[in-house]
């Protein structure tokens, strides 16, 4: 069973990323900041991989006069999402499934947040494809998600410093060695240098690293005015 599908685990997901996301609110709070450079105060936004609601909370509240499309393929975490949201769910349409369910838009603007890392790069490249088929002309899309050397002296180093922090931040330590495990094992992975080729290779430009924080990378890209 998938973690996003498990009751339990899902009502556990909050603790998660707070302990092994570097700067996990202040990655949300840039991400907000960043889509507020040129979407419209009363704009509509496409977050992909929604489950959860974290990320639409707080974009939410800091923008009171936006609407979003939230998409993700688990109905447990979109149920989780609502939750999440309370009242603020009025301005969120959530939809279960992938890329290709989100409706066409055009939206003013887009994230994907820690979900591009489960997808190889052949599905990665389509994804951001049609996220920018979904975006109006110099729309942004933020991105947020594993991404560092794939070399295995430097994979080894920088997975063990990303489990380093989360036993800091208070993940028992055989918890700590199993996620990072099961990255190595299960996570098509690519560096940094891929990531943003893939962005460019899905027709953005201005592509921009503007989160860096042990194995996660994140950038701003814009679809093409």
């Amino acid at each position: 069973m998938s973690p996003f599908s498990d009751p339990q685990a899902v009502a556990r997901y909050a603790e998660g990323p707070v302990r092994q996301v570097p700067g996990f609110s202040a990655l949300q709070q840039m991400s907000a900041l960043l889509l507020a450079e040129t979407v419209p105060g009363d704009g509509q936004v496409l977050v992909l991989g929604a489950g959860g609601g974290l990320e639409l909370k707080v974009f939410a509240e800091a923008q009171p006069g936006w609407r979003f499309v939230g998409v993700d393929p688990s109905a447990e975490m979109l149920r989780l999402a609502r939750d999440t949201l309370g009242p603020l769910a009025a301005r969120v349409e959530l939809h279960e499934g992938y890329v290709d369910t989100a409706p066409p838009g055009p939206f003013d603007g887009a994230t994907c947040l820690l979900t591009l890392h489960f997808l190889p790069a052949e599905e990665r490249l389509r994804t951001l494809i049609e996220l920018r088929r979904r975006l109006k002309p110099g729309a942004p899309l933020v991105v947020a998600h594993h991404s560092f050397p794939q070399a295995a002296d430097q994979k080894t180093r920088w997975l063990q410093r990303y489990a380093a922090f989360a036993v800091a931040s208070g993940l028992p330590a055989a918890n700590a060695r199993n996620a990072i495990d099961a990255i190595a094992r299960k996570l098509p992975l690519l560096s940094p240098d891929e990531d943003a080729a893939l962005l460019e290779a899905a027709g953005y430009d201005t592509v921009e690293l503007f989160y860096a924080a042990f194995t996660f990378k994140g950038w701003i890209a814009r679809n093409p005015a």
